[in-house]
């Protein structure tokens, strides 16, 4: 419960959701954020236009 109470806090900053939001959120959806697989060994971070782009296909944005 510990590391998932750090994630509450860390996970809703990265992309704009709200607590509810996190704790409704399956471990695969919270994964996929940490670990996009479009990112996947690149070794690059995760750009603006990158995260506006996932978030809206993902109906988010």
């Amino acid at each position: 419960m510990d590391r998932a109470a750090r994630l509450a806090g860390v996970i809703p900053a990265m992309v704009g959701w709200r607590p509810d939001d996190f704790w409704s959120a399956t471990p695969a959806e919270v994964a996929a954020i940490l670990h996009p697989p479009e990112l996947a060994g690149t070794g690059d971070g995760l750009s603006r236009a990158e995260l506006n782009r996932l978030m809206e296909r993902d109906g988010h944005g």
